[in-house]
């Protein structure tokens, strides 16, 4: 047997040896390869076709082609064996083939035969074949056109050989699929042609009067006869005897609030009368001077939009909305017009005294004084002084120590220092001479005083006093001043008091603020319109035109050379109204025109264009507060606070209109909830004002944090003020608590309004009324028994009463039972005050909205004596108050019979009170 597996292994040995020595040969390819796929198959076709050739064969293994190699990077090919005696093969590609993604691809190929037999061993390679494969296009892709729609443009009575071209494209790879060779027109029965080369042209002359505008329709073909997907429309207008101007544009625009940019001209073009222009310059102006202060602006209170702006806390509002706080504007005449600007006119007999407690104190050798203003000519040939703000002796002398005023289309600031400061000349008034003091328009003047330098800005433009004039200073006697709006006071040297001076124009958000100027950005903020022109992708105008806006884009001028590049120009201009809630009604639109020809100074001219802008009315909100409308608690409560507004809720809501279909009725509208900002909150304390030190207001600074909030206290109001969310007002007054650390009222009520856009919106008056309890303490009889509480009936165990106050004297085992009883019944009330106190304390503000009046009926308390104390309270839950409790009633046992029954039940009594009190 070992005999035999030695000459096995020695067979198996000399095989592995003469198999080598068989394999001498590598395989044979061609040196190079063309092919050739169709998009999307698989197969490639070669030629020469793939076949490797081995001198070894017929030798097996050795002679026989086991597989090909392909290399090349990212080459998604990959060759298979078709016969391994024949060496035949194929070329396949990996994954589908794109001729639009990859035209050709270029790589290496080898084969090898199958060496020995086993994978791996022995095996030998031919030499490299560079193999070059063509991607085969398939007409996968339609001609597009580059335009959905054409416009183009014949004269009447003219046959034009070319109108307009049209152009369309195709993806496909290959020349054959990718060229477009025929349009045609598809519309039936026009008086038009197009070329192979898309231009299209009249077939007769048109008529303007017959028909101004054709639409037709094209296709197009590639060369391989696939259809567009999708037509392209031309309109051809037929141009009547030409007269210069604008064509295609609607006279009115309706503006939807609340949808951004409108384009204003989307379908105009400039007719020329086929001049050859070189250059256009086209200026379009938006007339909103009849609008608030000249445009829609914010509608804030001055206050809150300086806030809103970012500028400094310290200044000081002197023309705000009349209120209880702010009266001295009440007296004054408001414009009765759109929105809720506060603008206030003065026809020259109109003037204001400034509260001192609002006067600013620090006004030193800087502060800020801004106002807005609208002024006309004075009539008269020689035209009195019109003071805006003047600060006089309030009585015995009549000296002005700073004002503001116009006289003659010249604004005057006036300022005298006094003694303390120099004793020398000094600048005193400055002199402003511009078209602005007396154009009738609104205009933004801010004075900067930083003396002796004092710079005036009207409308964000710096002006330099063209006069500056000295004067001594003044003499500071104790005599009080007095600061008024619309006049001056003078209230001395005369007989009787009185303004003079009168103002004759109107004013908006003039106020006061120690310091520096504030910065160009916030000044800008302060005084930019919400509304204005626009032009919209200013990236596509290209850089051939050049264009600008005036400061408050109520103007915009645009200047180029190519006449259809100006009129895509124009077409991008747009109005936008940024605000939630516009004022409705018409803005007035006007367009200028100039044009130069090529040799000429102007060559045509352009008549002007007028248009309307029609702002529609917004959907009004209606903003709506609710909570609950009663509050009862204890007073002794009150001295911790009560949260006055745990449960309050505010919402604002818009009628959203319905548009009718013949399966629904014809409502008028539904309910929208929508988020806005508020700008104020009063919590007004209803009846007789709160006693101060003892009863007030209270919220925590912390509450405002994050916030765009402030407030003020007083001891009949609380004002929550500043532009935000109404979430954050609810959020903030939830926190406004009332305390009263002693309570005489047995009711106090409150009420809460609020306020969007300085007051043009405004809620419901929320009424909240807070009723308090006071605890009525016990009144002693001759016989020592408390008399029952008002609105209560007491039920006392074992004990008989009579009318004349006295009391059976019980035997002696009675006064035991009796004893014992009443031990039982106390320790059992002070368990139920204790367990009820607990219970109470969680809920003392959960009620409902509405409660009905309160009555002595939840006081009718009754006591079962006989009741199992186990049954009702473990021994291990008894409290030390409640042990100590025990031990005041167990001393009690060893007092008289009528003194321990009189005080158990003194006792008992108090704490029952206490707790009906408690639990209504």
């Amino acid at each position: 047997m070992t005999r035999i597996l030695t000459l096995m292994f020695l067979a198996l040995g000399l095989s592995c040896v003469l198999a080598q020595r068989v394999n001498k040969h590598k395989p044979w390819i061609e040196t190079s390869y063309r092919g050739v796929i169709t998009e999307n198959t698989d197969v490639v076709l070669l030629d020469p076709p793939l076949v490797a050739l081995d001198k070894d064969a017929p030798v097996p293994y050795a002679g026989e082609i086991c597989g090909f190699h392909v290399q090349g990077l990212g080459a998604p090919f990959e060759a298979v064996v078709l016969n391994s005696t024949s060496g035949a093969g194929q070329l396949r590609a990996r994954g589908p083939i794109d001729c639009e993604r990859q035209r050709e691809y270029t790589f290496i190929i080898q084969a090898h035969d199958c060496g020995t037999g086993l994978p791996g061993n022995g095996e030998k390679r031919s030499d490299k074949a560079l193999v070059h494969v063509q991607v085969g296009d398939e007409n996968e892709f339609s001609p597009v056109f580059g335009q959905s729609e054409y416009h183009g443009s014949v004269m009447e009575g003219e046959v034009s050989d070319s109108i307009l071209q049209v152009q369309a494209s195709d993806r496909d790879c290959s020349p054959q699929y990718s060229q477009i060779c025929n349009y045609q027109i598809i519309t039936e029965d026009t008086p038009f042609a197009v070329g192979r080369n898309g231009n299209i042209r009249n077939t007769e002359s048109l008529s303007f009067d017959k028909k101004p505008h054709y639409e037709i329709r094209v296709i197009a073909y590639d060369c391989g006869q696939k259809r567009a997907a999708k037509e392209a429309v031309v309109h051809i207008h037929v141009k009547p005897i030409c007269k210069p101007g604008w064509r295609g544009w609607n006279k009115r625009v309706d503006y939807e609030p609340g949808t951004g940019s409108k384009l204003l001209f989307s379908k105009m073009h400039l007719e020329t009368c086929d001049g050859s222009v070189s250059w256009i310059r086209i200026t379009v102006e938006l007339d909103t001077s009849h609008v608030g202060k000249g445009c829609n602006r914010e509608m804030h209170s001055e206050k809150s939009l300086q806030n809103l702006c970012g500028a400094s806390s310290d200044t000081t509002d002197l023309l705000p909305a009349p209120s209880s706080v702010f009266n001295w504007t009440a007296t004054l005449v408001m414009d009765g017009g759109q929105d809720s600007d506060l603008i206030y006119q003065f026809y020259g007999r109109q003037a204001a005294k400034i509260p001192d407690w609002v006067v600013p104190q620090n006004l030193m050798d800087q502060f800020t004084i801004a106002t807005w203003m609208k002024h006309g000519p004075s009539p008269g040939q020689r035209a009195e002084k019109e003071t805006l703000l003047c600060n006089s002796d309030k009585t015995e002398m009549n000296r002005h120590h700073y004002s503001l005023y116009v006289h003659n289309c010249r604004l005057v600031f006036l300022l005298r220092t006094d003694y303390t400061q120099t004793d020398t000349f000094r600048p005193a008034e400055f002199h402003w001479k511009l078209e602005q003091i007396c154009d009738k328009e609104w205009h933004y003047y801010v004075i900067s005083v930083e003396f002796p330098e004092v710079t005036l800005y009207v409308d964000g433009l710096t002006y330099d006093p063209y006069l500056v004039t000295d004067d001594w200073p003044i003499h500071s006697p104790q005599i009080d001043l007095q600061l008024t709006i619309g006049a001056c006071w003078q209230g001395g040297e005369v007989s009787k008091a009185k303004f003079t001076q009168y103002f004759r124009g109107s004013l908006s958000g003039l106020t006061v603020r120690p310091g520096k100027i504030e910065s160009q950005k916030i000044n800008t903020c302060l005084q930019a319109c919400k509304e204005g022109l626009d032009i919209t992708s200013l990236e596509s105008l290209g850089p051939s035109i050049k264009f600008h806006f005036n400061p408050t884009q109520s103007l915009v001028v645009m200047e180029g050379e190519d006449l259809e590049q100006m009129n895509a120009a124009l077409r991008k201009v747009s109005y936008i109204n940024f605000r939630q809630f516009p004022t409705a009604g018409a803005r007035h639109l006007r367009i200028s025109t100039a044009v130069q020809c090529f040799g000429e100074d102007v060559c045509i001219s352009v008549p002007d264009s007028e248009a309307v802008v029609m702002v529609m009315q917004p959907r009004e909100p209606c903003i709506t507060i609710n909570g609950a409308e009663h509050l009862t608690v204890p007073a002794s409560d009150l001295a911790q606070g009560l949260s006055l507004f745990r449960d309050l809720h505010i919402t604002s809501t818009v009628i959203k209109h319905k548009e009718p279909t013949y399966n629904t009725d014809h409502r008028s509208g539904v309910l929208k909830e929508i988020d806005h900002n508020l700008d104020y909150c009063d919590i007004i304390v209803l009846g007789e004002e709160l006693r101060a030190g003892l009863e007030n207001l209270v919220l925590h600074h912390s509450a405002l944090t994050g916030k765009q909030l402030k407030y003020t206290n007083s001891t009949t109001n609380m004002s929550i003020y500043g532009v935000d969310s109404i979430s954050h007002y609810i959020d903030v007054i939830r926190q406004v608590r009332y305390q009263n650390h002693q309570a005489v009222d047995s009711v106090r009520s409150f009420r809460l309004t609020c306020s969007e856009l300085n007051g043009r919106y405004t809620s419901n008056q929320y009424t909240l009324q807070v009723n308090i309890l006071h605890s009525e303490e016990p009144v002693e009889h001759v016989n020592h028994v408390m008399a029952p509480p008002k609105y209560m009936q007491m039920i006392h165990p074992m004990v008989v009463v009579s009318n004349t106050h006295s009391i059976a004297v019980p035997s002696a085992a009675t006064v035991v039972i009796v004893v014992c009883v009443t031990a039982l019944v106390v320790v059992l009330g002070v368990y139920h005050l204790f367990q009820t106190h607990n219970k109470e304390d969680k809920h003392t503000h959960t009620l409902p909205e509405k409660q009905p009046d309160w009555d002595g009926s939840c006081l009718s308390i009754t006591v079962n004596p006989l009741e199992s104390f186990e049954e009702l309270q473990p021994a291990d839950e008894l409290t030390e108050e409640e042990e100590d409790e025990d031990e005041d009633v167990s001393s009690t046992e060893s007092d008289s019979d009528e003194e321990t029954t009189t005080s158990v039940m003194h006792h008992q009594t108090t704490m029952q009170w206490r707790k009906a009190t408690m639990h209504c």
